[in-house]
């Protein structure tokens, strides 16, 4: 007796997506006579039988888009989602939110709790740990069974799909240009995301600056860790010990301690020490002095993210194509950097 094939396998040997397949079985008017022949030439070849329960869920739009994202508490993702948010309502969408708390066990549960039918198709930002572990064969099922996912930020460059991203290492060639035009010579590389594949870029992006400029990397300046605790675990005493004139800070956390431990080991900001963060949250404009920063934009990441996912939900394209979107950042110069 032959097995069964399944939509999805269907799908893979013909080079679309899962919801081609099924409309052409279903005689929809949306697929090309040829396309229609094919796959149902294909379908009986293989002894397909339909799941009718299964089809009809499949089916069943519910203008819902499900969104998880990492962390709850960090001001960007927030960001981010208000622009999702804002593209969804304008086109009569709705937005189910789920946080993964950087955990990949409540990443997949989300995944899975959502495609039963509840969502449409997924916006997400990968966790930390699916990230330290490369572990996303969990996206990749999701997809296949025909459910599109759009990733931002923090994304698997081995996931076909859709993706919204910043030009983290380009953008921190630009900041570590700006530290050294205003005559920062001794400039230290702080991280708590050095685990993320966002703060491996930016990392990147200063030792490619510092070569530029003919500098020489002092392995005393750079604290590279994986989290908050592990990182203030190595910041004492840092200021005192190696006397930096400038900081790029990756993320917000790191910005903020660098400003607080600077001013409070009796640097000038920013006479004595010029400080970049790459964050853009309510602390940075609040401090005093107050931070100057790599802003990421994120309502338009974002409002970018959900038009790619409506476009793909309401297209109907047989073709499997995938875009990646950059998004500019943009310096935002406040009190903690020298003019040019």
């Amino acid at each position: 007796m032959k097995s069964k094939a399944t939509l999805k396998q269907i799908a893979k040997e013909l080079g679309v997506s899962v919801s081609t397949v099924s409309k052409a079985l279903n005689g929809s008017p949306e697929i090309s006579e040829p396309t229609k022949q094919r796959v149902q030439e294909y379908a009986k070849l293989k002894n397909y039988k339909p799941n009718v329960i299964g089809l009809n869920l499949k089916n069943r739009r519910t203008r819902t888009i499900g969104v998880i994202i990492p962390n709850i508490l960090n001001s960007f993702f927030a960001k981010v989602f208000s622009g999702i948010e804002k593209v969804a309502d304008e086109k009569g969408y709705k937005v189910i939110t789920c946080i993964s708390n950087e955990s990949l066990e409540k990443e997949i549960n989300a995944l899975e709790m959502l495609s039963n039918g509840t969502i449409d198709g997924f916006i997400l930002s990968i966790s930390e740990e699916s990230q330290k572990l490369q572990s996303f064969n969990h996206f990749k099922e999701i997809i296949n069974d025909g459910t599109p996912i759009v990733m931002f930020d923090r994304i698997a460059d081995e996931v076909n799909c859709d993706k919204v991203i910043v030009d983290d290492y380009e953008s921190a060639i630009n900041a570590m240009e700006h530290l050294i035009k205003t005559g920062c010579k001794k400039i230290a590389l702080l991280s708590a995301i050095d685990n993320l594949s966002v703060g491996k870029l930016r990392a990147k992006g200063f030792f490619k600056a510092l070569e530029a400029n003919g500098l020489k990397v002092d392995e005393n300046l750079v604290i590279l860790t994986n989290n908050n605790e592990e990182f203030n675990s190595k910041i004492g005493g840092f200021f005192i010990k190696n006397k930096p004139d400038g900081v790029f800070a990756l993320d917000e956390h790191a910005s903020v301690t660098a400003l607080k431990l600077g001013i409070q080991n009796g640097y000038k900001i920013p006479q004595d020490l010029s400080i970049i963060g790459f964050a853009d949250g309510v602390w940075s404009r609040r401090m005093t002095p107050s931070l100057s920063t790599v802003s990421q934009h994120g309502p338009e990441i974002g409002e970018v993210a959900a038009q790619l996912l409506i476009d793909k939900l309401e297209s109907n394209d047989e073709n499997l194509t995938f875009s990646t979107t950059t998004i500019k950042t943009e310096l935002r110069q406040r009190d903690s950097t020298k003019k040019i």
